[in-house]
């Protein structure tokens, strides 16, 4: 028996739905042109001008060879080609087929000299067609970036990305495998110098359209930088909502002092490594007292007023049993966890010259973790639940609209506008009270839903009838007998607003002025919107240039922005810029600064206790490594691979 407000509701749905009739036939009438923000010199796109990549299959689209990359490559980093090659040509470019086969999707190719390759995009075609099917289209078209934009067959050229990531430096106090950018292993260091970092910063905000990003610090270790303090303030100081730090956690997890400084500097989230409930989960990663280290971390994070995002890089064979005890543990922890970033494994850095055998084995795509989500947890349909992460700019849209005419519009949202096969995601409405878990999309009706505020968007009708219009559309495609027990459709309209900042309600700021006081204000939501999140990056082995054009993660570097994708993989980007401008070979590095601490080998952080608040079920800690690949006689990482070589 449902509460009599659940029937309340559902007659205002029913009234919604009648209204919503009214007022979009009424809307369709000399729709307005669409606005152009201070913060593009295009006006903004209406859902049916924008633009898509060929998609479905079969289809063909431009890919790289394997083992041509590699070559030219290290050509270039011995200085027998100039690095000019890669604007200029098509650098070890070869065509490839995406097909379905024996249930599978697969990009096959073929090398004239290196022979045929292949790999499993997907385990689920229904999956992958719906991502597909409601994907919303590109965003408006890069502009005013011809300076940083010029990377021949690997620009970037749509929107503004979602995530600037900027490597402070390449020195890392861990010796992770895998690992896409080698750290600790390529002989010399590069970290970039406060001249480069302020220059990258006041690069990124003369791209238009000018969006909101958040900007991550990364590396190697980020903290290890002697700017990395620095370096949050200064992204705040320039205009970033969201600045965030892809971290190990490991000097967050020694000294809350340190934690409350990144977040007095600015720091809103920490995008942290998380491979496994347990040691014995993140055993792989050769730290003695790993996991430890993350819930020391995660506990003087919060404390602290930063937000947490675990990062979970999943291999077959190594930890994909963890998926649903991570989520579980997120489940049980709803006023601390708030997102979750799982990323399949890309064969890049360490583990770019895999062998077929254990690459095989130890490949997992997105269609696998929605999968294993609902398998492991019980949560979600993976053709219904999942959308691309790209389906939220239909949303970002309608805020652009709303706020178009604001006096003090100077940022457009924030926009995930990437290839729907590069990340997709799920939403589960958490009550953190007791602790009730439901997928949005089984209450709210995402795939209609995202239909009528598109047109809502392409009326323009200004702020008061969009958020009307955007009131109308919610309330219709909300079924209150689907939801929380406890959750109301005035929860659902607060959502909105706390996330769009559609009334001027103040939920506690989130802007460079941002407080803890406004921390904590935010925290008091009952709600936790628990986005979980799968970004399957690019390796050489599944390669579409089509992705790249439209890459939502560009890197700053000293030669421009960059994909992501184009940077740790493809052609390899990093290599080549990080030796062009490298700061010491390693001998002189040690010879001015001395070594830091590396943990390694079984090596444990020490720390000044291990006392944490998180709820930790004893039930889902994992006490023994998983040994799928040790029962198939195939090797875990790169270094076991080598050790058999020689044998």
């Amino acid at each position: 028996m449902h509460k009599p407000i659940k029937y309340v509701e559902k007659a205002v749905t029913v009234a919604a739905t009648g209204a919503w009739a009214i007022f979009e036939r009424l809307n369709r009438i000399h729709p307005n042109p669409s606005p152009k923000p201070k913060w593009s010199d295009k006006p903004l796109l209406k859902s049916y001008e924008k633009t898509k990549p060929p998609l479905g299959w079969p289809r063909s689209t431009d890919s790289l060879c394997p083992k041509c990359v590699p070559e030219i490559r290290q050509q270039i980093l011995d200085g027998k080609l100039p690095y000019e090659i890669l604007l200029n040509e098509k650098v070890g470019e070869i065509k490839a087929s995406i097909v379905e086969r024996d249930g599978k999707i697969l990009m096959v190719k073929d090398c004239p000299k290196h022979g045929h390759f292949e790999d499993v995009m997907s385990i689920d075609p229904e999956f992958s067609r719906h991502l597909e099917e409601v994907f919303p289209g590109r965003d408006i078209r890069a502009h005013n970036d011809e300076k940083l934009h010029n990377h021949g067959s690997s620009t970037v050229k749509y929107g503004r990305g979602s995530v600037l990531t900027i490597d402070l430096t390449n020195r890392c106090n861990m010796m992770c495998d895998p690992c896409f950018m080698d750290a600790n292993q390529v002989g010399f260091v590069h970290e970039l110098s406060w001249e480069d970092i302020k220059l990258m910063l006041d690069n990124a905000i003369t791209i238009k359209p000018k969006r909101q990003m958040s900007v991550q610090f990364s590396g190697g270790e980020p903290t290890l930088s002697p700017y990395f303090l620095d370096a949050v303030r200064y992204a705040r100081k320039v205009g970033y909502n969201s600045v965030q730090a892809a971290t190990n956690g490991i000097e967050f997890a020694k000294s809350l002092e340190f934690a409350q400084q990144a977040a007095e500097a600015g720091l809103r989230y920490a995008y942290l490594q998380f491979d496994g409930i347990g040691n014995a989960a993140n055993a792989h990663r050769k730290v003695g007292n790993l996991f430890d280290v993350k819930l020391k971390a995660i506990d003087n994070l919060h404390k602290a007023g930063v937000e947490i995002v675990p990062v979970i890089t999943i291999l077959n064979g190594i930890n994909n049993e963890q998926v649903g005890r991570v989520i579980k543990f997120a489940l049980d922890n709803p006023k601390k966890i708030g997102f979750l970033s799982f990323q399949p494994v890309s064969f890049t850095g360490r583990d770019e010259a895999i062998t077929d055998e254990r690459r095989v084995a130890q490949r997992y795509t997105l269609s696998h973790l929605a999968h294993d989500v609902k398998t492991q947890t019980g949560l979600g349909e993976p053709a219904r639940d999942w959308f691309p992460i790209s389906f939220m700019g239909t949303f970002s849209d309608w805020a652009d609209v709303m706020h178009s005419s604001d006096a003090d519009n100077n940022w457009g949202q924030l926009s995930c506008g990437c290839h729907p096969n590069c990340g997709t995601g799920m939403a589960v409405m958490i009550d953190k009270e007791t602790k009730e878990a439901v997928p949005v999309t089984a209450f709210l009706h995402g795939d209609q839903l995202a239909k009528d505020i598109a047109k809502v968007n392409d009326a323009a009708r200004g702020k008061f009838l969009s958020v009307v219009g955007m009131a109308l559309c919610l309330m219709k495609n909300y079924d209150p007998f689907q939801s929380p027990t406890h959750f109301k459709l005035l929860d659902l309209l607060r959502k909105f607003d706390k996330n769009y900042n559609a009334t001027g309600r103040n939920y506690g700021k989130v802007g460079p002025d941002r407080t803890i006081d406004d921390v904590m204000k935010r925290r008091q939501d009952r709600w936790n919107f628990l986005f979980i999140a799968g970004m399957w990056f690019q390796d050489l082995f599944n390669y579409d240039f089509r992705r790249t054009e439209q890459c939502i993660i560009p890197y700053a570097t000293q030669e421009g922005e960059i994909s992501f994708c184009a940077y740790n993989t493809g052609v390899g980007w990093r290599n080549i810029i990080e030796k062009m401008h490298m700061t010491a070979t390693l001998t002189k590095w040690y010879e001015e600064h001395g070594r830091h601490e590396i943990f390694a080998g079984g090596k444990k952080v020490k720390m000044d206790d291990t006392e944490h608040s998180l709820v930790l079920r004893e039930n889902i800690v994992t006490t023994e490594e998983q040994h799928d690949l040790d029962k198939l006689g195939i090797a875990k990482n790169a270094r076991e691979e080598k050790l058999r070589a020689r044998r």
